[in-house]
């Protein structure tokens, strides 16, 4: 028994020792980045253990025929009873190896932003932008879509839809709309920054800015300050921002009511009341 206890105490005495050196000598020199360190040294880590594990196994003069006995038994209770756990520990192996996230990334799972703290075999802890941590199994990031908007680089699209009223000058609002672009210091040169006219609304002529921004850290910041600017320049220059704005045609109207108001005759067609 104390020779299985030990085999299991140098076993982690050895795995500390092993992370401790690519830590502090083998990842800085090799310039290995920040998600994969944590990767490579969780799973040199687990491998030192299974070896101590084994050995402690023999110390002890457990028959591995009987373990492969055991081990096909608890196969079929992995099966039945704990099928979610082993496909959260898979999904973790999928992602440390292949790597489509990593630490500090900012993704997209079903509408929610949220940047990678910790990928642990289990399970990922995400943290929000309300500063809120959420713990995702690692299976979701498998099998559902996942947006990674930081794999390859930190730049971002962001598009603002903008709608003015009818009757407002076109090229006059193209030209507002690419100068608050174009004067923005987080807004990137290249591409250069667009104004689209997207087609006509219910009640408003609609428009799109479809610009980037080098850091997805201010991809909201940067949408507030332009909606500003925008909001700033359209007053100076007289374009209005619509509300909603509905016309009810009456088919038949009660005559004590135009007896009531003998104006809506002078000012309404007939049989139509404007909203």
């Amino acid at each position: 028994m104390l020779a299985a206890f030990l085999c299991l105490y140098v076993s982690l005495l050895i795995s500390r020792a092993v992370q401790s050196i690519l830590a502090e000598a083998l990842f800085p020199r090799r310039g290995v980045e920040r998600g994969a360190r944590i990767s490579i040294a969780r799973l040199i880590h687990y491998a030192i253990l299974l070896v101590g594990f084994l050995l402690a196994l023999t110390t002890l003069g457990v028959n591995f025929t009987n373990i492969t006995i055991i081990g096909g038994a608890l196969g079929v209770g992995i099966g039945f009873g704990l099928q979610t756990i082993v496909n959260n520990f898979v999904s973790g192996l999928i992602l440390l190896f292949e790597r489509p996230v990593r630490v500090g990334d900012y993704i997209e799972v079903e509408g929610l932003w949220a940047e990678i703290r910790n990928i642990g075999l289990r399970a990922t802890v995400v943290q929000t932008f309300d500063r809120a941590d959420m713990v995702i199994p690692n299976s979701e990031l498998i099998s559902n879509r996942v947006t990674n908007w930081t794999r390859t680089n930190r730049i971002v699209r962001v598009r603002i839809p903008v709608g003015v009223a009818y009757g407002s000058d076109l090229a006059l609002v193209m030209k507002i709309l690419l100068e608050c672009a174009q004067e923005n210091p987080s807004v990137m040169s290249s591409p250069t920054p667009q104004a689209l006219f997207m087609g006509f609304g219910d009640s408003s002529l609609n428009f799109e800015i479809r610009l980037f921004t080098p850091d997805v850290d201010h991809k909201f910041v940067l949408q507030s300050e332009l909606l500003l600017d925008i909001d700033r320049q359209f007053r100076l220059n007289g374009v209005e921002i619509p509300f909603p704005q509905r016309d009810l045609h009456l088919r038949s109207v009660d005559e004590s009511v135009i007896l009531r108001h003998p104006e809506t005759t002078r000012k309404v067609p007939a049989g139509t009341v404007s909203l």
